[in-house]
């Protein structure tokens, strides 16, 4: 069954027009897209302090989120023009790659200035296996950054800082559900009071958000999951708005709206590697841990009983990017990634 779910206020009108000629100046915007290669899902969520009345009755943060189902997302963000993620959308519907869109988008930036641009794309090639790429332009306004694995790119700009990236890829990475699961974790991860810079004084993270999943044989609009807050009254959180209509429609392993979940407190070096990787626990804790790393296939290559300030040995591994997960006896946790030399 669709699980489509839209809020719509009495003042979104002439969608399509609005959506071909807005241009966004500045958007301030942190979002995830991400592709499953088990189940050929794609999704794409985010949040913004631009809302629906700020852009110009276009719905809100979700007009940067392009999904391609069964092939990838394109989420066109920082100084947004609809041209530009039009483009992007022929260059994959003509089997190009992330990067190779990307390179295309810097050389045929609409107003020649691709520099204040930010784009995250992911897509499933020919074999199923995720490509990945991401773009921050030099212009974009700070705090601007993006982070890409396996088969997620995170990417915002105006931030509170590089930590709000961070908590979305540590709650994305944590998140034991499904592609569904990891999306919304990663929203939780961003519900910090000024996340978004322009809204601290609202005491919010953003002022518009959204998440969408669509399956393999979906079409446009009709995805599998498809929620969008495009506005709310003065004073509300729309991840925790985002977050009820979630819960209304989809079921996840673990709860995944504990602001406050404890997390391992777990230091690791040197990064990049070359021979060891040490753990560091902070302050005097001494509890044991287990650790387990794993290569961008999501395979586990490695598993290992810890204390703090052990080492593992990386020595036999190939060069490349691994991320790995820790877990202590009273059930906290850490992950992250690394460079192996």
């Amino acid at each position: 069954m669709r699980k489509n779910i839209l809020i719509v206020f009495q003042w979104l009108f002439a969608a399509t027009f609005l959506f071909a000629s807005v241009n966004l100046r500045a958007q301030d915007t942190f979002s995830i897209c991400a592709v499953d290669s088990v189940t050929g899902e794609v999704g794409s969520a985010g949040a913004s302090c631009i809302d629906n009345v700020g852009c110009g009755g276009c719905g809100g943060v979700v007009i940067i989120s392009d999904i391609h189902p069964g092939k990838g997302v394109i989420h066109s963000q920082a100084s947004y023009i609809a041209t530009n993620q039009n483009n992007a959308k022929n260059q994959m519907n003509l089997g190009q790659s992330p990067q190779q869109i990307i390179t295309w988008l810097q050389a045929n930036d609409v107003q020649g200035n691709a520099s204040i641009r930010q784009y995250g794309i992911v897509d499933l090639d020919s074999n199923g296996k995720p490509r990945v790429a991401a773009f921050t332009g030099a212009n974009c306004m700070n705090y601007k950054n993006h982070i890409t694995g396996p088969n997620y790119s995170i990417q915002g700009n105006i931030l509170l800082g590089q930590q709000i990236l961070d908590s979305m890829e540590a709650r994305f990475l944590n998140e034991p559900g499904d592609l569904a699961c990891k999306l919304m974790a990663a929203m939780q991860g961003a519900k910090v009071i000024g996340a978004d810079t322009r809204c601290t004084n609202s005491g919010n993270s953003s002022l518009s958000s959204f998440l969408r999943v669509a399956k393999k044989n979906d079409v446009a609009p009709n995805y599998y999951i498809s929620l969008n807050v495009p506005q709310g009254p003065v004073g509300f959180e729309p991840i925790d708005s985002l977050q009820t209509l979630f819960s209304k429609v989809h079921n996840c392993l673990t709860s995944i709206n504990e602001q406050n979940q404890e997390l391992l407190p777990l230091t690791v070096s040197p990064n990049p590697a070359t021979d060891h990787f040490i753990f560091m626990l902070e302050g005097k804790e001494q509890e044991g841990f287990s650790v387990g790393v794993f290569n961008t296939l999501g395979q586990q290559v490695l598993f290992e009983m810890l204390k703090s300030g052990d080492g593992v040995s990386v020595s036999s591994l190939e060069t490349g990017i691994y991320f790995y997960k820790a877990v202590s006896k009273d059930g906290r946790t850490a992950s992250g990634k690394f460079a192996k030399e």
